[in-house]
């Protein structure tokens, strides 16, 4: 089992705030295994028969237990009444550690019938980030990560094999949204996955999208819904300020997995021009892992200049975030022209072969270069002004 020592603090830290841990993620992304990273804790498979007769009294389960166990209920929305489960555990048995585990968000079925507010914490677990290949899995080629993306199995295996993403597309939309959202058109549903997964990165445009898909434009957007919910994709909002040149309403869509970007569009084998946007992929696990989701937008003209990564601070300040590979081709020009609108807030450059942080000047703006170890630590956290 290769330790993930990054997953298991931020675990443990959840658990100083919140007795109950949601971890959630895609099918075969590690849950299982970062679960049993937890010693000496008791594993509950709630696939199992056993395991849901076993939590049909719930309390008298958790009578049973040492008060300060940690209890791992993997897949825990296949029980009957889940948050009636995770309620008792809180309320009844505060001094037990709770980390329950999903492919979706707690809120994709209706057994949640309580929110558990208060009592629970959230975490998404997305693919093996890049520091994470260098630092536990052995994986030092770049190129390897971005092709075979970033779910262990694919991820370690010698060549890419196009069975295990066609698999992983059918088990998702059987488990995770037939089952779950009740969706029937299992033709239209992959048509539009697909062509999400081909064009990640991109504007969404729903006409479009329905047109391409052969689906309702109602129908692609409920859809949209449920495969942001269950995690196969990323809306990001544009940010702006209103001006009548900026990009306002579209958001751009993000794939969850860059190996599956690359088996739908067909690759092999990158070229320069491909790694840029898959980097960008990897950037943005790296930004959400590290807790920045919620404050992430894009920024984009109509004159197609573009931010990569907004991430939005108190009042009018503004960091812009830029994704580059080889941090030597960084042109400032679509930074000055968002500068000019919006001149507070700190501006980075992301690459994955920066050691130590470094700030060049261009004339009189200041960009600091940056890897995702640093964002991991927490270079980002707190910072305000350029």
């Amino acid at each position: 089992m290769i330790n993930r020592p990054f997953w298991t603090k931020q675990i443990e830290a959840s658990w100083k705030q919140r007795p109950i841990v949601w971890l959630s993620g895609v099918r075969r992304v590690g849950k299982t295994s970062l679960a049993g990273m937890f010693g000496n804790s008791i594993y509950l498979n709630c696939d199992l028969p056993s395991v849901m007769q076993q939590l049909d009294n719930a309390e008298y389960f958790f009578k049973a237990q040492k008060k300060d166990s940690v209890i791992i209920f993997d897949e825990i929305h296949r029980l009957k009444d889940p948050s009636n489960v995770l309620k008792i555990a809180a309320d009844a048995f505060p001094g037990l550690r709770i980390l329950a585990t999903g492919s979706s968000t707690l809120q994709a079925t209706r057994k949640f019938r309580d929110s558990l507010t208060g009592r629970k914490w959230t975490l998404y677990l997305c693919p093996i980030l890049w520091t994470e290949c260098l630092e536990n899995f052995g994986v030092h080629d770049l190129d390897k990560r971005l092709l075979h993306g970033g779910l262990p199995e694919p991820l370690l295996a010698h060549t890419k094999n196009p069975d295990f993403f066609t698999e992983w597309m059918d088990s998702y939309y059987a488990r995770d949204i037939a089952e779950l959202f009740g969706v029937r058109d299992r033709s239209g549903f992959l048509n539009l996955l697909k062509l999400l997964l081909y064009q990640s990165g991109g504007l969404a445009d729903m006409t479009k999208l329905a047109s391409e898909a052969g689906i309702s434009r109602p129908t692609v957007k409920t859809h949209l819904e449920a495969m942001a919910v269950a995690h196969a994709i990323f809306p990001l909002a544009p940010f702006h300020g209103r001006g009548r040149r900026e990009i306002i309403r579209r958001p751009k869509i993000y794939a969850f997995d860059t190996g599956f970007v690359t088996f739908v569009r067909g690759w092999n084998s990158l070229r320069d021009e491909d790694r840029g946007g898959l980097w960008e992929h990897l950037t943005l696990d790296t930004l959400r892992a590290a807790g920045l989701a919620p404050h992430l937008g894009y920024w984009r003209d109509k004159s197609d200049r573009e931010i990569d990564f907004v991430l939005r601070r108190e009042r009018d300040f503004v960091d812009a975030i830029e994704c580059k590979i080889d941090p030597s081709r960084f042109n400032e020009e679509n930074l000055k022209e968002f500068r000019r609108l919006y001149p507070k807030g700190t501006n980075w450059i992301v690459s994955p072969w920066v050691d130590s942080i470094y700030t060049r000047r261009f004339r009189d703006m200041k960009v600091q270069f940056i890897s995702p170890h640093h964002i991991l630590a927490g270079q980002l956290i707190g910072k305000q002004k350029a």
